[in-house]
Protein backbone atom coordinates (compact mmCIF):
# COMPACT_ATOMS: atom_id res chain seq x y z
CA UNK A 1 0.00 0.00 0.00
CA UNK A 2 1.23 3.60 -0.73
CA UNK A 3 0.95 5.68 2.47
CA UNK A 4 -1.01 8.68 2.22
CA UNK A 5 1.17 11.16 2.65
CA UNK A 6 3.27 10.24 -0.43
CA UNK A 7 -0.61 10.41 -2.14
CA UNK A 8 -0.79 13.12 -0.88
CA UNK A 9 2.41 14.66 -2.39
CA UNK A 10 1.73 13.68 -5.86
CA UNK A 11 -1.67 15.33 -5.60
CA UNK A 12 -0.24 18.47 -4.44
CA UNK A 13 2.69 18.05 -7.30
CA UNK A 14 0.00 17.55 -10.18
CA UNK A 15 -2.95 19.68 -8.96
CA UNK A 16 -2.46 22.26 -11.51
CA UNK A 17 -2.98 22.01 -15.23
CA UNK A 18 0.73 23.83 -15.77
CA UNK A 19 2.50 21.18 -13.33
CA UNK A 20 0.64 18.76 -15.47
CA UNK A 21 1.59 20.31 -19.10
CA UNK A 22 5.20 20.43 -17.56
CA UNK A 23 5.44 17.06 -16.17
CA UNK A 24 4.02 15.86 -19.53
CA UNK A 25 6.70 17.78 -21.76
CA UNK A 26 9.45 15.80 -19.56
CA UNK A 27 7.55 12.23 -19.57
CA UNK A 28 7.40 12.90 -23.74
CA UNK A 29 10.78 13.56 -24.01
CA UNK A 30 11.93 10.47 -22.45
CA UNK A 31 9.17 8.61 -24.32
CA UNK A 32 9.97 9.96 -27.39
CA UNK A 33 13.68 8.85 -27.71
CA UNK A 34 12.80 4.94 -27.97
CA UNK A 35 10.78 5.91 -31.21
CA UNK A 36 13.84 7.85 -32.38
CA UNK A 37 16.35 4.94 -31.26
CA UNK A 38 14.23 2.24 -32.86
CA UNK A 39 13.52 4.11 -36.34
CA UNK A 40 16.79 5.42 -37.71
CA UNK A 41 18.11 1.67 -38.16
CA UNK A 42 15.06 0.62 -39.70
CA UNK A 43 15.02 3.23 -41.91
CA UNK A 44 18.91 2.37 -42.81
CA UNK A 45 18.49 -1.04 -43.21
CA UNK A 46 15.65 -0.95 -45.24
CA UNK A 47 16.46 1.93 -47.66
CA UNK A 48 20.08 2.40 -47.45
CA UNK A 49 22.19 6.24 -46.56
CA UNK A 50 21.56 7.63 -50.40
CA UNK A 51 17.33 6.54 -50.59
CA UNK A 52 16.79 7.69 -46.76
CA UNK A 53 18.73 10.52 -47.83
CA UNK A 54 16.23 11.26 -50.96
CA UNK A 55 13.28 11.39 -48.08
CA UNK A 56 15.73 13.53 -45.53
CA UNK A 57 15.84 15.80 -49.30
CA UNK A 58 12.57 16.04 -49.61
CA UNK A 59 11.57 16.78 -46.02
CA UNK A 60 14.13 19.40 -45.91
CA UNK A 61 11.63 20.56 -48.93
CA UNK A 62 8.19 20.37 -46.13
CA UNK A 63 10.75 22.47 -43.78
CA UNK A 64 11.06 25.32 -46.20
CA UNK A 65 7.37 25.00 -47.26
CA UNK A 66 6.88 25.56 -43.62
CA UNK A 67 7.44 29.36 -43.78
CA UNK A 68 3.80 29.50 -45.55
CA UNK A 69 2.47 29.13 -42.63
CA UNK A 70 3.46 32.79 -41.29
CA UNK A 71 4.03 32.12 -37.62
CA UNK A 72 0.00 31.39 -37.23
CA UNK A 73 0.26 28.70 -34.92
CA UNK A 74 2.30 30.47 -32.24
CA UNK A 75 -0.31 33.11 -32.62
CA UNK A 76 -3.01 31.08 -32.52
CA UNK A 77 -1.90 29.59 -29.39
CA UNK A 78 -1.53 32.91 -27.18
CA UNK A 79 -4.70 35.09 -28.93
CA UNK A 80 -6.90 31.65 -28.16
CA UNK A 81 -5.68 31.18 -25.01
CA UNK A 82 -6.65 35.16 -23.85
CA UNK A 83 -10.11 34.66 -25.36
CA UNK A 84 -10.49 31.49 -23.26
CA UNK A 85 -9.81 32.71 -20.10
CA UNK A 86 -12.08 36.04 -20.94
CA UNK A 87 -14.50 32.55 -21.61
CA UNK A 88 -15.05 34.38 -24.69
CA UNK A 89 -16.01 31.57 -27.43
CA UNK A 90 -17.19 34.26 -29.95
CA UNK A 91 -13.64 35.45 -29.97
CA UNK A 92 -11.76 32.35 -31.05
CA UNK A 93 -14.30 31.53 -33.35
CA UNK A 94 -12.89 34.56 -34.96
CA UNK A 95 -9.48 33.73 -34.67
CA UNK A 96 -9.79 29.96 -36.30
CA UNK A 97 -11.62 31.43 -39.05
CA UNK A 98 -9.33 34.01 -39.60
CA UNK A 99 -6.47 31.54 -39.37
CA UNK A 100 -7.61 29.06 -41.22
CA UNK A 101 -8.46 31.70 -44.20
CA UNK A 102 -5.15 32.91 -44.28
CA UNK A 103 -3.34 29.25 -44.13
CA UNK A 104 -6.01 28.66 -46.66
CA UNK A 105 -4.44 31.57 -49.35
CA UNK A 106 -0.65 31.16 -48.69
CA UNK A 107 -0.94 27.01 -48.65
CA UNK A 108 -2.69 27.65 -52.39
CA UNK A 109 0.79 29.82 -53.06
CA UNK A 110 2.88 27.27 -51.54
CA UNK A 111 1.89 24.68 -53.18
CA UNK A 112 1.88 26.51 -56.66
CA UNK A 113 5.58 27.46 -56.12
CA UNK A 114 6.49 24.02 -55.44
CA UNK A 115 4.59 22.55 -58.42
CA UNK A 116 6.15 25.13 -61.34
CA UNK A 117 9.45 24.72 -59.84
CA UNK A 118 9.78 21.46 -58.47
CA UNK A 119 12.21 20.86 -61.33
CA UNK A 120 14.38 23.28 -60.46
CA UNK A 121 13.93 22.48 -56.89
CA UNK A 122 15.68 19.02 -57.13
CA UNK A 123 18.09 20.34 -59.00
CA UNK A 124 19.66 22.09 -55.91
CA UNK A 125 20.34 19.11 -54.78
CA UNK A 126 22.14 17.29 -57.25
CA UNK A 127 21.03 14.22 -56.69
CA UNK A 128 21.87 11.05 -59.83
CA UNK A 129 18.73 10.77 -62.57
CA UNK A 130 17.54 7.80 -60.35
CA UNK A 131 16.94 9.69 -56.98
CA UNK A 132 15.76 12.98 -58.78
CA UNK A 133 13.21 10.88 -60.47
CA UNK A 134 12.34 9.46 -57.29
CA UNK A 135 12.42 12.86 -55.28
CA UNK A 136 10.33 14.09 -58.08
CA UNK A 137 7.49 11.44 -58.15
CA UNK A 138 6.93 12.39 -54.55
CA UNK A 139 7.56 15.99 -54.75
CA UNK A 140 4.02 16.86 -55.35
CA UNK A 141 2.76 14.85 -52.62
CA UNK A 142 5.25 16.20 -50.17
CA UNK A 143 3.21 20.12 -51.42
CA UNK A 144 0.06 18.67 -50.75
CA UNK A 145 1.04 17.22 -47.51
CA UNK A 146 2.61 20.66 -46.37
CA UNK A 147 -0.60 22.68 -46.94
CA UNK A 148 -2.52 19.79 -44.82
CA UNK A 149 0.24 19.96 -42.63
CA UNK A 150 -0.74 24.12 -42.01
CA UNK A 151 -3.99 23.29 -41.26
CA UNK A 152 -3.09 20.33 -38.34
CA UNK A 153 -0.89 23.00 -37.21
CA UNK A 154 -3.91 25.44 -36.21
CA UNK A 155 -5.90 22.74 -34.82
CA UNK A 156 -2.45 21.44 -32.54
CA UNK A 157 -2.05 25.45 -31.21
CA UNK A 158 -6.00 25.49 -30.74
CA UNK A 159 -5.40 22.85 -27.92
CA UNK A 160 -2.85 24.32 -26.50
CA UNK A 161 -4.22 27.90 -26.03
CA UNK A 162 -7.32 26.19 -24.11
CA UNK A 163 -4.17 24.83 -21.54
CA UNK A 164 -4.25 21.64 -23.02
CA UNK A 165 -0.06 21.11 -23.59
CA UNK A 166 -0.31 17.76 -22.02
CA UNK A 167 -2.88 16.61 -24.64
CA UNK A 168 -0.55 18.15 -27.56
CA UNK A 169 2.50 16.18 -26.02
CA UNK A 170 0.18 12.73 -26.15
CA UNK A 171 -1.55 12.90 -29.31
CA UNK A 172 2.06 13.75 -30.60
CA UNK A 173 4.13 11.02 -29.52
CA UNK A 174 1.21 8.76 -30.38
CA UNK A 175 1.16 10.46 -33.86
CA UNK A 176 5.00 9.47 -34.44
CA UNK A 177 4.62 5.87 -32.89
CA UNK A 178 1.95 5.78 -35.89
CA UNK A 179 4.27 6.77 -38.30
CA UNK A 180 7.06 4.66 -37.41
CA UNK A 181 4.71 1.52 -36.71
CA UNK A 182 3.44 2.23 -40.79
CA UNK A 183 6.60 3.12 -42.29
CA UNK A 184 7.93 -0.06 -40.98
CA UNK A 185 5.29 -2.52 -42.28
CA UNK A 186 5.27 -0.59 -45.39
CA UNK A 187 8.79 -1.32 -45.69
CA UNK A 188 8.56 -4.87 -44.76
CA UNK A 189 6.38 -5.08 -47.59
CA UNK A 190 8.42 -3.20 -50.06
CA UNK A 191 7.04 0.06 -50.89
CA UNK A 192 9.90 1.60 -50.36
CA UNK A 193 10.21 5.56 -49.73
CA UNK A 194 6.43 5.75 -50.24
CA UNK A 195 6.14 3.99 -46.85
CA UNK A 196 7.89 7.33 -45.14
CA UNK A 197 5.38 9.40 -46.65
CA UNK A 198 2.26 7.03 -46.23
CA UNK A 199 3.71 7.00 -42.08
CA UNK A 200 3.66 11.05 -42.47
CA UNK A 201 0.39 11.65 -43.79
CA UNK A 202 -1.18 9.11 -41.49
CA UNK A 203 0.51 10.84 -38.52
CA UNK A 204 -1.22 14.12 -39.42
CA UNK A 205 -4.29 12.55 -39.27
CA UNK A 206 -4.36 11.49 -36.51
CA UNK A 207 -3.01 14.53 -34.81
CA UNK A 208 -5.62 16.17 -36.64
CA UNK A 209 -8.42 13.96 -35.73
CA UNK A 210 -7.71 13.42 -32.07
CA UNK A 211 -6.85 17.53 -32.08
CA UNK A 212 -10.36 18.53 -32.97
CA UNK A 213 -11.67 15.93 -30.58
CA UNK A 214 -10.03 17.22 -27.55
CA UNK A 215 -11.18 20.81 -28.26
CA UNK A 216 -14.76 20.24 -28.88
CA UNK A 217 -14.77 18.69 -25.57
CA UNK A 218 -13.72 21.53 -24.08
CA UNK A 219 -15.38 23.89 -26.25
CA UNK A 220 -18.53 22.34 -27.40
CA UNK A 221 -19.10 24.84 -29.82
CA UNK A 222 -18.25 25.51 -33.57
CA UNK A 223 -14.84 26.52 -34.07
CA UNK A 224 -15.60 28.29 -36.83
CA UNK A 225 -17.85 31.69 -37.46
CA UNK A 226 -17.93 33.10 -40.88
CA UNK A 227 -20.61 35.30 -39.94
CA UNK A 228 -18.68 38.72 -38.71
CA UNK A 229 -15.59 38.31 -40.04
CA UNK A 230 -13.66 40.71 -37.40
CA UNK A 231 -10.52 42.42 -39.07
CA UNK A 232 -8.63 43.75 -36.08
CA UNK A 233 -8.10 40.18 -35.05
CA UNK A 234 -6.30 39.23 -38.93
CA UNK A 235 -4.27 41.82 -38.18
CA UNK A 236 -3.34 40.40 -34.31
CA UNK A 237 -2.43 37.73 -35.97
CA UNK A 238 -0.26 38.54 -38.49
CA UNK A 239 1.06 41.03 -36.17
CA UNK A 240 2.45 38.08 -33.54
CA UNK A 241 2.52 35.67 -36.02
CA UNK A 242 5.26 37.69 -37.98
CA UNK A 243 7.86 37.89 -35.21
CA UNK A 244 7.55 33.88 -35.25
CA UNK A 245 8.32 34.06 -38.93
CA UNK A 246 11.22 35.82 -38.53
CA UNK A 247 12.63 33.11 -36.04
CA UNK A 248 11.22 30.77 -38.66
CA UNK A 249 13.25 32.54 -41.49
CA UNK A 250 16.13 32.48 -39.62
CA UNK A 251 16.11 28.57 -39.02
CA UNK A 252 16.17 27.83 -42.84
CA UNK A 253 19.60 29.12 -42.25
CA UNK A 254 20.86 26.32 -40.19
CA UNK A 255 20.22 22.31 -40.39
CA UNK A 256 18.02 22.47 -43.39
CA UNK A 257 20.97 24.96 -45.07
CA UNK A 258 23.07 22.58 -44.32
CA UNK A 259 21.30 19.45 -45.74
CA UNK A 260 21.04 21.05 -49.02
CA UNK A 261 24.64 22.08 -48.91
CA UNK A 262 25.65 18.61 -47.75
CA UNK A 263 23.46 16.56 -50.55
CA UNK A 264 24.98 19.15 -53.23
CA UNK A 265 28.61 18.81 -52.83
CA UNK A 266 29.35 15.73 -50.24
CA UNK A 267 26.47 13.18 -51.64
CA UNK A 268 22.94 12.40 -50.67
CA UNK A 269 24.43 9.65 -48.61
CA UNK A 270 26.14 12.12 -45.77
CA UNK A 271 22.51 13.45 -45.18
CA UNK A 272 21.63 10.89 -42.86
CA UNK A 273 24.94 10.73 -41.09
CA UNK A 274 24.56 14.75 -40.18
CA UNK A 275 20.82 13.91 -39.44
CA UNK A 276 21.24 11.11 -36.70
CA UNK A 277 23.90 13.27 -35.23
CA UNK A 278 22.33 16.10 -35.14
CA UNK A 279 18.74 14.46 -33.61
CA UNK A 280 20.20 12.17 -31.46
CA UNK A 281 22.32 15.29 -29.75
CA UNK A 282 19.43 17.21 -29.61
CA UNK A 283 17.61 14.57 -28.06
CA UNK A 284 19.76 14.40 -24.97
CA UNK A 285 19.67 18.05 -24.94
CA UNK A 286 15.81 17.93 -24.57
CA UNK A 287 15.99 16.17 -21.72
CA UNK A 288 17.71 19.04 -20.10
CA UNK A 289 15.72 21.52 -21.71
CA UNK A 290 12.37 20.75 -21.35
CA UNK A 291 12.23 21.43 -17.41
CA UNK A 292 13.79 24.40 -17.84
CA UNK A 293 11.52 25.86 -20.19
CA UNK A 294 9.19 26.27 -17.02
CA UNK A 295 11.92 29.42 -16.30
CA UNK A 296 10.22 32.03 -18.76
CA UNK A 297 6.87 32.33 -17.45
CA UNK A 298 8.02 32.25 -13.61
CA UNK A 299 10.30 34.88 -14.42
CA UNK A 300 7.52 37.21 -16.17
CA UNK A 301 5.61 36.55 -13.42
CA UNK A 302 8.08 37.23 -10.96
CA UNK A 303 9.34 40.47 -12.63
CA UNK A 304 6.61 42.25 -13.21
CA UNK A 305 6.87 44.30 -10.06
CA UNK A 306 10.85 45.66 -9.68
CA UNK A 307 11.47 44.87 -5.92
CA UNK A 308 14.60 43.52 -4.18
CA UNK A 309 13.05 40.32 -3.48
CA UNK A 310 12.13 39.93 -7.60
CA UNK A 311 15.31 40.84 -8.39
CA UNK A 312 16.74 38.04 -5.70
CA UNK A 313 14.75 35.62 -7.19
CA UNK A 314 16.01 35.96 -10.50
CA UNK A 315 19.28 35.84 -9.66
CA UNK A 316 18.43 32.59 -7.84
CA UNK A 317 17.02 30.72 -10.31
CA UNK A 318 19.13 31.64 -12.82
CA UNK A 319 22.08 29.98 -10.35
CA UNK A 320 19.81 26.96 -9.66
CA UNK A 321 19.49 26.54 -13.18
CA UNK A 322 22.76 26.76 -14.27
CA UNK A 323 24.17 24.52 -11.62
CA UNK A 324 21.95 21.75 -12.75
CA UNK A 325 23.23 21.55 -16.46
CA UNK A 326 26.38 22.05 -14.74
CA UNK A 327 25.93 18.91 -12.39
CA UNK A 328 23.77 16.55 -14.70
CA UNK A 329 24.31 17.52 -17.79
CA UNK A 330 28.24 17.74 -18.21
CA UNK A 331 28.70 14.29 -16.92
CA UNK A 332 25.91 13.35 -19.61
CA UNK A 333 27.56 14.62 -22.48
CA UNK A 334 30.94 13.84 -21.04
CA UNK A 335 29.88 9.93 -21.19
CA UNK A 336 28.15 10.28 -24.28
CA UNK A 337 30.80 11.75 -26.08
CA UNK A 338 33.39 9.42 -25.00
CA UNK A 339 32.01 6.07 -25.66
CA UNK A 340 30.08 7.62 -28.53
CA UNK A 341 31.44 4.92 -31.17
CA UNK A 342 30.16 2.09 -28.57
CA UNK A 343 26.91 3.69 -28.38
CA UNK A 344 26.28 3.89 -31.98
CA UNK A 345 27.49 0.28 -32.72
CA UNK A 346 24.89 -0.87 -30.23
CA UNK A 347 22.17 1.58 -31.61
CA UNK A 348 22.81 1.31 -35.94
CA UNK A 349 24.68 -2.18 -35.85
CA UNK A 350 24.81 -3.74 -39.02
CA UNK A 351 24.04 0.32 -40.33
CA UNK A 352 26.99 1.97 -38.38
CA UNK A 353 30.15 3.51 -40.08
CA UNK A 354 33.23 4.92 -38.59
CA UNK A 355 32.37 8.09 -40.01
CA UNK A 356 29.89 8.81 -37.33
CA UNK A 357 31.45 8.52 -34.70
CA UNK A 358 33.42 12.11 -35.17
CA UNK A 359 30.16 13.33 -36.43
CA UNK A 360 28.23 12.57 -33.22
CA UNK A 361 30.99 13.89 -31.12
CA UNK A 362 31.25 17.44 -32.89
CA UNK A 363 27.67 17.61 -32.86
CA UNK A 364 27.20 16.82 -29.00
CA UNK A 365 29.55 19.28 -28.10
CA UNK A 366 28.00 21.99 -30.31
CA UNK A 367 24.89 21.01 -28.27
CA UNK A 368 25.91 20.67 -24.81
CA UNK A 369 27.67 24.48 -25.73
CA UNK A 370 24.04 25.43 -26.98
CA UNK A 371 22.77 23.97 -23.51
CA UNK A 372 24.53 26.25 -21.51
CA UNK A 373 22.72 29.51 -22.97
CA UNK A 374 19.48 27.97 -21.96
CA UNK A 375 18.86 30.01 -18.41
CA UNK A 376 20.32 33.15 -19.91
CA UNK A 377 17.75 32.49 -22.91
CA UNK A 378 14.94 32.27 -20.67
CA UNK A 379 15.81 34.78 -18.69
CA UNK A 380 15.92 37.34 -21.54
CA UNK A 381 12.58 35.87 -22.38
CA UNK A 382 11.08 36.73 -19.51
CA UNK A 383 12.16 40.12 -18.90
CA UNK A 384 10.67 40.71 -22.53
CA UNK A 385 13.83 41.11 -24.34
CA UNK A 386 13.00 38.94 -27.15
CA UNK A 387 14.72 40.86 -29.46
CA UNK A 388 18.01 39.45 -27.87
CA UNK A 389 16.61 36.39 -28.78
CA UNK A 390 16.02 36.79 -32.19
CA UNK A 391 19.16 38.50 -32.25
CA UNK A 392 21.08 34.98 -31.06
CA UNK A 393 19.21 33.27 -33.85
CA UNK A 394 20.60 35.48 -36.01
CA UNK A 395 24.16 34.97 -35.20
CA UNK A 396 23.93 31.52 -35.48
CA UNK A 397 22.44 31.06 -38.68
CA UNK A 398 24.55 34.20 -40.01
CA UNK A 399 27.75 32.63 -38.37
CA UNK A 400 26.77 28.97 -40.34
CA UNK A 401 26.34 30.19 -43.35
CA UNK A 402 29.33 32.76 -43.58
CA UNK A 403 31.47 29.54 -42.53
CA UNK A 404 30.32 27.23 -45.21
CA UNK A 405 30.24 29.63 -47.73
CA UNK A 406 34.33 30.51 -46.90
CA UNK A 407 35.08 26.67 -46.88
CA UNK A 408 33.37 26.16 -50.05
CA UNK A 409 35.30 29.41 -51.25
CA UNK A 410 38.75 28.21 -50.62
CA UNK A 411 38.39 24.59 -51.16
CA UNK A 412 35.38 23.96 -53.47
CA UNK A 413 33.66 21.21 -51.62
CA UNK A 414 32.76 20.28 -47.68
CA UNK A 415 32.46 17.47 -46.15
CA UNK A 416 30.10 16.11 -42.95
CA UNK A 417 32.70 16.77 -40.61
CA UNK A 418 33.32 20.73 -41.59
CA UNK A 419 29.88 21.34 -41.44
CA UNK A 420 29.35 19.98 -38.22
CA UNK A 421 32.41 21.76 -36.88
CA UNK A 422 30.79 25.12 -38.38
CA UNK A 423 27.82 24.27 -36.67
CA UNK A 424 29.37 23.84 -33.20
CA UNK A 425 31.29 26.68 -33.51
CA UNK A 426 27.84 28.94 -34.35
CA UNK A 427 26.83 27.58 -31.51
CA UNK A 428 29.16 28.65 -29.19
CA UNK A 429 28.96 32.03 -30.47
CA UNK A 430 25.48 32.15 -29.93
CA UNK A 431 26.14 30.65 -26.32
CA UNK A 432 28.64 33.47 -25.83
CA UNK A 433 26.04 35.99 -26.83
CA UNK A 434 23.03 35.53 -24.90
CA UNK A 435 24.68 34.84 -21.72
CA UNK A 436 26.89 38.20 -22.43
CA UNK A 437 23.14 40.16 -22.94
CA UNK A 438 21.69 38.26 -19.91
CA UNK A 439 24.26 39.32 -17.90
CA UNK A 440 23.95 43.05 -19.34
CA UNK A 441 19.96 42.59 -18.87
CA UNK A 442 20.53 41.36 -15.29
CA UNK A 443 22.99 44.07 -14.50
CA UNK A 444 20.46 46.86 -15.68
CA UNK A 445 17.50 45.58 -13.68
CA UNK A 446 19.58 45.20 -10.27
CA UNK A 447 20.82 48.74 -10.72
CA UNK A 448 17.23 49.97 -11.42
CA UNK A 449 16.02 51.71 -8.54
CA UNK A 450 12.65 50.31 -6.84
CA UNK A 451 9.55 52.12 -7.74
CA UNK A 452 7.07 52.29 -4.35
CA UNK A 453 4.19 52.35 -6.99
CA UNK A 454 4.87 49.39 -9.05
CA UNK A 455 2.73 47.14 -6.48
CA UNK A 456 -0.46 49.71 -8.09
CA UNK A 457 -0.04 50.32 -11.43
CA UNK A 458 -0.34 48.04 -14.56
CA UNK A 459 3.13 48.64 -16.40
CA UNK A 460 5.02 45.22 -17.47
CA UNK A 461 8.77 44.97 -16.56
CA UNK A 462 10.13 46.14 -20.15
CA UNK A 463 7.99 49.93 -19.00
CA UNK A 464 9.46 49.91 -15.99
CA UNK A 465 13.63 49.95 -17.10
CA UNK A 466 15.23 50.93 -20.61
CA UNK A 467 16.41 48.54 -23.32
CA UNK A 468 19.74 48.18 -23.94
CA UNK A 469 19.93 50.44 -27.22
CA UNK A 470 18.62 53.32 -25.15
Amino acid sequence: MIPNKIIALIKAQFSSQLRINMASGLLMTILNAPLMIVAYPVYLHFLGYEQYGVWLVLSTILTFAQLGNLGIGPAITKLVAEDFAQHNSRGIQQYVTAALAMLSISGILVLSVILLLKVRIIAWFNLNDDYSATALDLLTYIGILSVYVFIVQVFEAILTGLGRMDLTHYIHSLSRGINIAVAAFLLMAGFGIKSLLIGSVLSYVFIHAASFVCIRRILHVSLLNFTHPDISRFKRLLHFGGAVFGGSLISLFLSPFNKLILSRYAGISTVPVYEIAYHGSMQVRALMEVGLRALMPEISRIGAVVTPQAKNKIQALNRRAVKFIVFFGTPLYAVLILLAGLLLKLWLKHEFTEAMTGVFRIMSAGTYLSLLCVPAYYTLMGLGKVHFCLASQVIQGAANVLMICTILFFSGTVSVHSVVTVVMVSMGLTTVYVILQNRRVMQQFLNHPVNPDSFSNNRTPMDSFPCIED
